[in-house]
């Protein structure tokens, strides 16, 4: 049986805050970095125009 919204029996949602990395602190070596993740490594690279791409 759902309870409906607001009510006391309903469990609290767990609000997490949101982690922010500002990207002039990723690229202050140079135009590109190496993400660790699940074992393999991505690289995330920004462009002349300033955009990112992920690649594997």
């Amino acid at each position: 049986m759902r309870t409906p919204l607001g009510s006391s029996r309903a469990p609290a949602a767990i609000v997490r805050p949101l982690l922010r990395l500002d990207a002039e602190v990723l690229f202050r070596a140079g135009p590109e970095v190496e993400i660790l993740h699940a074992g393999e490594v991505y690289r995330l690279r920004r462009t002349r125009l300033g955009k990112l791409i992920l690649t594997k």
